[in-house]
């Protein structure tokens, strides 16, 4: 049952995500999101772990202390910030977030969106993926300019709501795949 209802979220969010990418204008990437979701090395862990309310990822790595499952879905993913650390060039700093093309910052948006709505189900609103992000915030190991845009996506999500943060993905980031000048927009 828990193998059925596990395929059942995991598919829910895919489908959802794919919804979202096709309203921004990334096809590709909304048909192929989390394709090794279904991989023995991702589907066998979730099922096991499968609770429904969260990650199944979360509860595999409070039993054995890491994600195996997660460990081979960041690695295949480019939409999770977690693809892009990397070793730094910076003196005294070993790791670093890279700056993440924005095409994936934009699939990474409608992915939070997703997950947020499958998880919190009737009680998802527009504020979930800001409050979710904001939760681990500190730890994440994110390149500057990524971290900018992601964080100017949430809010603008929390503050104007579904359809203008996604038009504005679709006219300013995906049209003009690069990254937006957020000091001007904030007046700075």
């Amino acid at each position: 049952m828990k193998a059925w209802k596990h395929l059942c979220t995991i598919t829910r969010h895919r489908l959802l995500v794919m919804k979202y990418c096709f309203r921004i204008g990334l096809y590709w990437q909304g048909l192929t999101h989390d394709l090794s979701k279904y991989a023995p090395t991702e589907f066998l862990p979730g099922c096991r772990y499968y609770q429904g309310y969260r990650s199944p990822n979360n509860a595999e790595r409070e039993d054995k202390g890491y994600s195996s499952a997660w460990l081979h879905h960041k690695g295949r993913n480019k939409h999770h910030y977690e693809y892009w650390i990397d070793y730094s060039l910076e003196t005294g700093k070993e790791l670093a977030g890279m700056k993440m093309p924005v095409n994936y910052v934009a699939e990474m948006m409608m992915d939070r969106i997703a997950a947020s709505r499958i998880y919190q189900g009737r009680a998802y609103n527009q504020h979930h993926p800001l409050a979710y992000y904001e939760q681990g915030r500190d730890a994440y190991v994110i390149h500057k300019d990524t971290r900018a845009l992601l964080e100017y996506l949430l809010h603008m999500l929390s503050e104007q709501g579904e359809a203008a943060t996604l038009s504005y993905i679709r006219q300013n980031l995906v049209r003009k795949k690069d990254y937006p000048n957020l000091q001007k927009k904030r007046g700075k």
